[in-house]
C-alpha cells in the first residue's frame, strides 16, 4: 500500500467503516448488496404484455362490458352513465326540446316506405296512380324540411340564450345532432325521452 501523507486519518478510518457496515449488511442478508445496475434491471417490467392475444381479449372483454353499460343508460334514461357526449348539458337541452314537439320529419321514414310499397303493388294495375304516390311522398319531404329548418331556428336561439355561442358551433355538430332526432319516431329515440308526453319543454 502507497504511503500518502497529503491522506488525513479520519479518511482512513472512514474507508475502513464503510467496508465494514458492507460486510455486515451482505452478512444481515445473507447475499451481497446488487449494484444499482442490477437493481434497475430487477425494478424494471416489460410494457407489452407477454400473451397479447389474451391482453386484446381482456380488453374487448371491458370495451364490450362498458359500452352495454351505456346502452342501459341510454335506454333507461340514466344521465350519469350514459356516454360522455351524451352527457352534455346543451344535448341534454336538444333532445329535451325536441321531443317536447311534434316533428313532421319523424313520420317521414314509415310513411314514404308505405307510399314506395303501394306505388309498386299498383305500378301494374293502376299506373296513373304511381305519379300523385310520388308526388305526396316529395310534398312530405319538403314539408319535413321547413319543419326542421323552423325547429332548428327556435332551437338556436334558445341555446345561445343559455349556453352561449360556442353551443351552436361548426365543431358542435348541434344542428346535425337535432335534426337526427326530428328523424327518428319518438318512441325509438335514444337516450330515451325524458319526458312520457310531448308539450314538456326545456326551461
Amino acid at each position: 500500500m502507497t504511503w500518502n501523507p497529503f491522506k488525513r486519518k479520519n479518511d482512513a478510518d472512514n474507508t475502513t467503516q464503510v467496508s465494514i457496515d458492507s460486510d455486515i449488511e451482505a452478512e444481515g442478508k445473507g447475499r451481497p448488496t446488487p449494484k444499482r445496475k442490477q437493481a434497475e434491471a430487477q425494478n424494471l417490467h416489460p410494457i407489452v404484455p407477454k400473451d397479447r392475444k389474451a391482453s386484446r381479449k381482456v380488453e374487448r372483454e371491458k370495451l364490450r362490458v362498458r359500452q352495454d353499460a351505456e346502452y342501459d343508460a341510454m335506454r333507461n334514461g340514466d344521465i350519469n352513465h350514459m356516454p360522455k357526449a351524451e352527457r352534455l348539458a346543451s344535448r341534454v337541452y336538444v333532445r329535451d326540446y325536441v321531443d317536447a314537439r311534434w316533428n313532421v320529419a319523424e313520420f317521414f321514414v314509415p310513411v314514404a316506405f308505405v307510399i314506395l310499397i303501394v306505388s309498386f303493388l299498383i305500378s301494374s294495375l293502376y299506373p296513373a296512380l304511381s305519379v300523385p304516390l310520388l308526388i305526396m311522398m316529395y310534398v312530405y319531404l319538403i314539408a319535413s324540411i321547413i319543419d326542421i329548418a323552423i325547429m332548428w331556428r327556435g332551437l338556436k336561439r334558445k341555446l345561445v340564450a343559455k349556453f352561449g355561442e360556442q353551443a351552436v358551433g361548426r365543431g358542435s355538430r348541434t344542428a346535425t345532432y337535432a335534426w337526427s332526432r326530428c328523424l327518428q319516431m319518438r318512441r325509438w329515440r335514444m337516450p330515451r325521452p325524458r319526458a312520457k308526453k310531448r308539450g314538456d319543454w326545456p326551461k
